[in-house]
């Protein structure tokens, strides 16, 4: 089980990633939690809107900071946030990409989508929904245990808890209420920190804001809520990107053929087979497997984005032009074919967790598209192993994955893929289902 801290060191981050590069986090929770605002205050803040800006969200005199983000039609008139809508900002010590997820139940794909190439989410919590008054550990809302548990299983690295509202707990008019605050930032951070232990979720920072105010976002309150660490954007300024995965033997999916413009040079293959490295790097002379053919060939050259030869690390996108001609098509992957470990022997049964987010629920024997990289597959649901309870975090046995739930499930493919678990990489370890009739999105698998 994963212990939750509540405080984040900057040289402790530092070891472990990137704290230079650009940050690409999400905000997610429940409905009216205040993402939205909280994208605004930031933007607000840290000086990165215009006055022209500022002035098209501003309604007598005070800006509606949540319409810096909810800018379909729909969400205005609505007042609530339907897809992921991105937004840039910078800072003297770093730039970030924030997306705006929404907390609607019936989006969760959409948040899905955008937490999977995040590299840290901000879990936001509405103080004024919970019942902190009471004895004993509170409840915490359903979207805020989904999105939590989501953001985990998806390996985003920075999980942050926002407790958001306290202002709106104590009144200046009212006396009584002084100290309020305090009391519930406490409880919630104790239920928050239980709820983590619980589903092994390591909790990055837990942090009192006030989205509407500006207290501990941008800059930090002292004291405030008896709070003295770092402001929310502080803390996102020293979280690490998410590191390549360099340390997997090297695979790659290609998305894109092109073939040389002097196609009479038979001294190599007279293909450039482009895409981005998955794991591992990619250099002349290394030896690769093509699958799903199973042919052998060696690196005769790699290019780079900017088609400049050289050597390339996971993440980055790249060229490869064989020794010799080989069949090799878009959605086949090169893998490494010297000391790669056995995970990457193609298999056709796999089991999986699975965030399920069709209208329709997930049933055993149906079949679905699967794709891989980007690679399309046939597979068939052979079982339901079990649904996840996210209000106990039981498994139970079932039948079906209702929408919007988490399970676990077998699978049978029509061809074999080189699967690794989700833990180890990313990409090898992660499908989607798409419906194939509709056409729609299904489901997000991710490989165990």
């Amino acid at each position: 089980m994963t212990t939750a801290t509540t405080t984040l060191s900057p040289s402790a981050s530092a070891e472990h990633g990137d704290i230079s590069s650009a940050l690409r986090f999400i905000t997610c929770g429940s409905v009216d939690d205040g993402k939205s605002t909280l994208i605004g205050r930031l933007l607000v803040d840290s000086r990165s809107v215009l006055l022209d800006q500022l002035a098209n969200v501003s309604k007598s005199g005070e800006a509606d900071l949540a319409l810096f983000t909810d800018g379909l039609s729909a969400e205005r008139e609505q007042g609530i946030t339907i897809d992921v809508a991105y937004r840039y900002f910078a800072t003297p010590a770093r730039k970030f990409i924030i997306g705006d997820a929404p907390g609607h139940e019936q989006y969760t794909r959409n948040m899905v989508t955008a937490a999977s190439s995040a590299h840290a989410a901000v879990v936001l919590v509405d103080a004024t929904k919970l019942k902190w008054q009471t004895e004993g550990v509170l409840d915490l809302l359903p979207q805020t245990r989904r999105h939590s548990l989501l953001v985990n299983l998806l390996r985003v690295p920075g999980i942050v808890f926002a407790v958001n509202k306290l202002d709106a707990l104590e009144s200046a008019d009212k006396p009584e209420t002084l100290g309020n605050a305090a009391k519930a930032f406490q409880k919630i951070k104790e239920a928050l920190e239980q709820f983590a232990k619980d589903a092994g979720i390591t909790i990055t920072a837990i942090v009192p804001i006030s989205a509407l105010k500006g207290d501990n976002v941008v800059h930090a309150s002292a004291g405030w809520c008896g709070y003295t660490g770092p402001s929310l954007l502080t803390i996102l300024e020293q979280l690490p990107v998410t590191a390549p995965e360099t340390e997997v033997p090297f695979a790659f999916p290609v998305q894109w053929v092109e073939k040389f413009s002097a196609s009479s040079d038979t001294s190599q293959g007279r293909r450039v087979f482009w895409g981005r490295v998955a794991t591992g790097s990619v250099q002349p002379g290394q030896q690769i497997s093509i699958l799903p053919s199973g042919q052998t060939a060696t690196v005769a050259q790699v290019l780079n984005h900017a088609r400049v030869p050289g050597n390339v690390l996971a993440g980055h996108g790249a060229g490869i032009i064989l020794d010799r001609e080989v069949d090799v098509s878009r959605g086949d992957w090169l893998l490494a074919a010297v000391d790669a470990p056995k995970h990457f022997e193609p298999t056709r049964e796999i089991s999986a967790t699975v965030a399920w987010m069709d209208d329709e629920p997930l049933v055993a024997g149906r079949v679905y598209w699967a794709l891989h990289g980007h690679r399309w597959i046939k597979a068939k649901i052979k079982r339901i192993v079990h649904s996840l309870d996210i209000n106990t975090l039981e498994e139970h046995e079932a039948t079906q994955i209702l929408p919007n739930a988490i399970g676990h499930i077998e699978l049978a493919l029509q061809e074999a893929i080189a699967a690794v678990p989700y833990k180890t990489s990313r990409v090898l370890g992660s499908l989607i289902l798409v419906d194939t009739a509709s056409h729609k999105t299904s489901g997000a698998l991710l490989l165990n």
